[in-house]
């Protein structure tokens, strides 16, 4: 584990943008994305819309994961 954030582009409505996550937590969001049945980008894009502007979408992603794998454990993991 490098912790070390990795850059991807994602396109969302259309447009390009970077979007810099550990590689554990593009792994994650992957597993989250093959789960639903979607692409990568409409995940992706589903979250950029949810998100308020006070957040950044990387920000946003990780946070989506970190909840997503909480409910899943449930109360006391």
């Amino acid at each position: 584990m490098s912790g070390r954030p990795v850059k991807h582009s994602l396109t969302l409505k259309g447009h390009r943008t970077s979007v810099s996550l550990e590689a554990e937590f593009w792994q994650a969001f992957r597993d989250i994305a093959a789960g639903r049945g979607m692409a990568l980008n409409a995940l992706a894009a589903e979250i950029d819309e949810d998100r308020g502007m006070d957040l950044g979408l990387a920000s946003a992603i990780r946070l989506f994961v970190l909840k997503h794998y909480q409910t899943r454990s449930g109360p006391g993991g």
